[in-house]
C-alpha cells in the first residue's frame, strides 16, 4: 500500500512526496485508515515506528475535509509526557500546515505562562501540549474544549507513569461530547493503568498492536560489557569513542551530576559533547537539542529525559553508561538509533550495581545476552552466577532435609524417656541365681537379689 492509497488530500500527500515519505510503516498502514473514519483508537508499536505521521496525517485530513464545531474552540489537542517529544511532534506538525489556514500553537511547562495565554487568544486549530501547563490554562479559562474534534495521547503511559492522570481526566471532562474522536498511542497495551484509562476516554476503540513490546528492534546491534566500577566504565567509554565509527552518539547516564561531569571531561579532550538535564530551564533545553539535531555537536550525554520521542535520524550509537531501573526505558533509549531504516549500535556497559536491571531487561525482552570484552580492558566482574543461587538453594534444602530426619529420632528418644506403666502391669523378669540346696522346701522357691 502507497500514501495515495489512503485518500488523503492532494495537499498532504504533496508534502508526504516532498519528505521523501514513500511507503507507509506497519502502525501508519494500520492506524491510518481507521482514524479517517472517525473512530477511536488505542494502538502500540515499538519506538522510531512512524506513529507521529499515524496520527498527523489523519488529523490533518478531517480539518481539510470537515467543517469546524466552533468559531473559536482548539479543533485538534495533541499531548505529549515531555516537553522535548511535544517540540518534536510540533515541528513535524508545521510541516504540514505551512501553506494552509491552520494555526498550530505548542504550550509547555517552564516558559512565559502571560505569552501563552496571549497565544492561546488567537483561536488556535491546533495545540500541542504538556498536560500539566495545558490543564492549568484550562482550569483558568484561558480557552475551552466544548469543539474540540480530535484528542491525541503520545505516549500515554509515559503520561500515566509521570503520574498525568488527574490532568487527563480534566482535559478530558472538558471536551466530553458525542462528536470528539480520540486517538490514543502507548509504548505498550500490556500496561494495567493504561487500559483502565482507556475504558474512561475511548469508545468502543479499534486496537491495533505493532509487535510486542519485547519485540526486538532488528535494525540495532546490541552489545554488552562488564565493568568493575566507575573507573572502569570511564576507560570503556574513552576505548569506544575512540574507535567507534559514529555519525552522532548519545551517552545515557542514571544520575544529572554523571551527566555534567562526563561532558566537562570529554570537552576538556577536545571532543564535541553537549550536556542535557532537567536542571536547564525549557529555553536552554531547546537549544541544547536545536544545536544537536543540526549537527552541531556530535555527543549528547543525557539522562532519561532525551530517552523517548526525538527523533534524530543522525544518531549511529548509543551508549548506556549506567542501565535504566526501568526495563522499558531500556527499549527507549537505544530506539533512539536505527531509525527510518537507518542500522544502529547500543552498546550497554553493566557493573555490579547493573545487574538486576540487565536481568530484568533480559526477562522483559525474552532474550539471552552475550557479554563481549576489549582486550586489555576486561572486567574480572561477570555477574552474579546462577550456579552460586543453585548452590544456595540446594544447601538450604540438604539442610532442612537434615532437620526433619532429626526431628522424628527426638521424638522417639523422648517417647523412650517418658513412656512409664505401673510396675503391676509389667512382666517380671527375674534374674536366675544360683540356689542355695538348704533354702529348698517343699518345692518353694524364693529369689533373692
Amino acid at each position: 500500500m502507497q500514501f495515495s492509497d489512503f485518500g488523503l488530500d492532494k495537499r498532504l500527500l504533496s508534502t508526504v512526496e516532498h519528505l521523501g515519505f514513500q511507503t507507509p510503516t506497519d502502525i501508519q498502514h494500520q492506524a491510518i485508515p481507521v482514524a479517517m473514519t472517525g473512530q477511536d483508537l488505542i494502538a502500540s508499536s515499538k519506538t522510531g515506528s512512524g506513529k507521529t505521521l499515524a496520527f498527523i496525517l489523519p488529523a490533518m485530513q478531517r480539518l481539510i475535509k470537515n467543517r469546524a464545531l466552533t468559531k473559536r474552540d482548539p479543533r485538534v489537542v495533541i499531548l505529549t509526557p515531555t516537553r522535548e517529544l511535544a517540540k518534536q511532534v510540533f515541528l513535524q506538525l508545521r510541516l504540514f500546515t505551512t501553506g494552509t489556514q491552520f494555526k498550530p500553537v505548542l504550550i509547555l511547562g517552564g516558559e512565559n505562562f502571560n505569552d501563552q495565554v496571549k497565544t492561546l487568544e488567537k483561536d488556535p486549530h491546533f495545540i500541542v501540549a504538556t498536560p500539566g501547563r495545558l490543564a492549568d490554562h484550562l482550569k483558568q479559562g484561558h480557552f475551552y474544549l466544548h469543539g474540540l474534534e480530535l484528542l491525541i495521547l503520545d505516549e500515554a503511559d509515559r503520561m500515566l507513569d509521570l503520574g498525568f492522570a488527574k490532568e487527563l481526566s480534566l482535559i478530558n471532562k472538558a471536551a466530553d461530547h458525542r462528536k470528539r474522536q480520540t486517538l490514543l498511542f502507548s509504548a505498550t497495551l500490556d500496561h494495567a493503568q493504561v487500559n483502565d484509562f482507556a475504558l474512561q476516554l475511548l469508545t468502543k476503540p479499534k486496537r491495533i498492536a505493532i509487535g510486542a513490546a519485547h519485540t526486538e528492534h532488528k535494525d540495532i546491534t546490541k552489545r554488552f560489557y562488564f565493568a568493575d566500577d566507575l573507573t572502569h566504565k570511564e576507560k570503556l567509554l574513552h576505548h569506544f569513542l575512540s574507535h567507534e565509527n559514529y555519525q552522532q552518539l548519545i551517552i545515557f547516564t542514571a544520575t544529572r551530576s554523571d551527566t555534567e561531569r562526563l561532558s566537562n571531561e570529554l570537552a576538556q579532550q577536545g571532543l564535541s559533547t553537549v550536556a542535557l538535564s532537567g536542571d536547564l530551564n525549557q529555553s536552554q533545553r531547546n537549544q541544547i537539542m536545536d544545536g544537536f539535531s543540526k549537527g552541531q555537536q556530535k555527543i549528547l550525554i543525557t539522562t532519561d529525559l532525551a530517552s523517548r520521542g526525538l527523533d534524530l535520524v543522525n544518531v549511529s550509537h548509543v551508549i548506556n553508561f549506567d542501565l535504566p531501573k526501568h526495563c522499558e526505558e531500556f527499549v527507549h533509549r537505544i530506539g533512539r538509533t536505527g531509525r527510518a531504516g537507518n542500522k544502529g549500535d547500543a552498546i550497554s556497559l553493566v557493573g555490579p550495581k547493573d545487574w538486576n536491571s540487565f536481568k530484568s531487561i533480559e526477562s522483559f525482552l525474552q532474550m539471552n545476552f552475550d557479554f563481549s570484552s576489549v582486550d586489555g580492558l576486561k572486567a574480572t566482574f561477570s555477574g552474579v552466577k546462577d550456579k552460586q543461587n543453585k548452590s544456595n538453594k540446594a544447601k538450604a534444602k540438604s539442610n532442612k532435609n537434615v532437620k526433619a530426619k532429626a526431628k522424628p529420632q527426638a521424638k522417639r528418644k523422648t517417647r523412650k524417656v517418658v513412656f512409664t506403666q505401673d510396675a503391676g502391669d509389667l512382666p517380671v523378669i527375674r534374674r536366675k541365681q544360683k540356689l542355695d540346696p538348704k533354702a529348698i522346701d517343699n518345692d518353694t522357691v524364693e529369689e533373692t537379689e
